[in-house]
């Protein structure tokens, strides 16, 4: 199946499909783990929720900026797709 029989059939999710290969990135999500752990050990139940809830936030606004980025980057390599076809038409 094609990419537009997929994108069609609603088959393609892109945001699925990303594994970012750098290795910085196990390291943050360990260090992010261990923090959220020694938070969760020294702060009230009630004092720890709302960290978990400005986490929780947090990873809202990424979402967003994430998508927000990906359709900038759609649209650019669309944008030079047709300026490469005008080059080549003319």
């Amino acid at each position: 199946m094609s990419i537009l029989e997929d994108l069609y059939y609603g088959k393609w999710y892109p945001s699925e499909r990303t594994k970012p290969k750098n290795p910085e990135l196990e390291l943050v999500h360990q260090k992010i783990s261990a923090s959220m752990e020694t938070l969760k050990a020294r702060l009230s139940e009630q004092d720890y929720k709302l960290v978990e809830e400005l986490s929780d936030l947090h990873d809202v606004l990424i979402s967003i900026l994430s998508a927000s980025d990906y359709i900038s980057g759609y649209k650019a390599g669309a944008l030079t797709i047709m300026e490469i076809i005008d080059v080549k038409i003319i």
